[in-house]
């Protein structure tokens, strides 16, 4: 009967000991690896600054845009701007300009023709 009583008196406070640890171990896991843990606020902050670079590129594409189709615009029309895109979207160059072709698949895959070089003074 002592003995019996002597493993009780180990047993039980181990078998406590190790179910609080299985417990402490479960939450101190899920703190880092669970949907709300650790892990996922890391990987959302690394998501919301690459989120915030490319909302700052297209912010800065929109303003160039948004630039170019002022200078569009009926009232404050750019010559220069418009001669591009005319000449860009026809595919026609004056006789005293000299154009030089880009190899569009060596350079990233994107078409874009080179602006126009003026040779001479002005046009007849």
């Amino acid at each position: 009967m002592v003995v019996r009583k002597r493993r009780r008196a180990v047993l039980i406070p181990l078998a406590l000991y190790a179910i609080s640890s299985a417990i402490v171990g479960y939450f101190v896991f899920h703190a880092h690896h669970g949907a709300r843990g650790l892990e996922a606020k890391r990987e959302l902050k690394r998501e919301k600054f690459e989120l915030t670079e490319e909302l700052t590129a297209l912010k800065a594409e929109r303003a160039s845009w948004e630039k170019r189709a002022s200078m569009l615009r009926s009232d404050t029309i750019d010559y220069d701007v418009l001669d591009g895109q005319v000449r860009q979207t026809l595919g026609f160059v004056h006789k005293n300009e000299v154009v030089i072709l880009l190899n569009a698949e060596a350079e990233g895959g994107s078409k874009s023709f080179a602006s126009p070089v003026t040779r001479g003074s002005s046009p007849p």
